[in-house]
């Protein structure tokens, strides 16, 4: 009796093995048939759905599968890029600074920003929705340098986004802030704090929550919404003139910085 006890335990056992074996050959080939599909799919359907990925980090890990998903991850038509090395200025999608960048770029474009180096950025308006982002791992690999003598490095008349970002003022804010939604994520703003405070601000908002923007504009209201920051230097972080207050402050101590959470928004 124990004798087919011990038989029927080693059949059940087989048996389950092999279903398990069967498992993973289908679940292998299914991702592999997956692969293929999407693979025979023309640029214009693969470009569409990369669209639809988040810039950081979703499309640019997707540029790191393969030299066609780079070329399409990397399209201007996903996203611009300013990068003062390149010499052939004839290459779609690229700009030798900032400020070109965002004139030719339409409302809802990324613009990447190469890492290493300076960009020159002052009295850069902007007036439409865009998201700017540093290339680099870090903010502090993507520095925008703001001039001595300009009023902001910045300034945000439309729903907007920062993203791994160094901003330095030398004398003036960093981003002046007039209205839309503007989103300051993992990014260093940097202003002198001597020796005249009151001229060195890394945020200013002249915003009023009553503001009415443009209809082709979308936004979720005025505010500034700011999140992993390092701030260095100025009297204050934020300076309003507005009806926005700073609201809901929050930071994080770090081993070499400290890090804020903070909004500017109505009460």
């Amino acid at each position: 009796m124990e004798m087919d006890m011990v038989r029927i335990e080693r059949e059940v056992e087989e048996e389950n093995k092999r279903k398990w074996s069967r498992c993973l050959s289908k679940r292998s080939s299914s991702s592999s048939s997956s692969a293929s599909l999407i693979n025979n799919l023309d640029d214009g359907c693969l470009m569409h759905i990369f669209s639809f990925l988040s810039p950081i980090p979703d499309r640019y890990n997707t540029a790191l599968v393969c030299h066609r998903w780079n070329y399409l991850a990397c399209h201007p038509r996903l996203w611009l890029r300013v990068d003062r090395s390149v010499k052939e200025l004839s290459e779609p999608g690229v700009f030798p600074n900032i400020e070109t960048a965002v004139s030719a770029a339409r409302p809802g474009d990324t613009i990447l920003i190469a890492a290493g180096g300076s960009h020159h950025a002052s009295n850069i308006q902007i007036n439409k929705p865009l998201c700017l982002i540093g290339g680099g791992e870090l903010p502090d690999e993507t520095t925008l340098v703001c001039s001595r003598g300009s009023d902001s490095a910045l300034e945000f008349l439309s729903t907007c986004k920062l993203s791994k970002l160094t901003v330095k003022a030398e004398l003036g804010c960093c981003l002046l802030h007039r209205r839309g939604r503007l989103t300051i994520d993992g990014c260093i703003l940097q202003c002198e704090s001597d020796p005249l405070d009151y001229l060195s601000c890394p945020i200013v908002s002249t915003a009023n929550g009553t503001d009415v923007l443009p209809p082709l504009i979308k936004s979720n209201g005025n505010g500034v919404f700011v999140s992993q920051t390092r701030i260095e230097g100025g009297a204050k972080a934020v300076l309003t003139s507005g009806d926005l207050a700073l609201q809901r402050v929050r930071v994080i101590y770090s081993r070499t910085s400290l890090l804020f959470w903070f909004d500017v928004e109505n009460q």
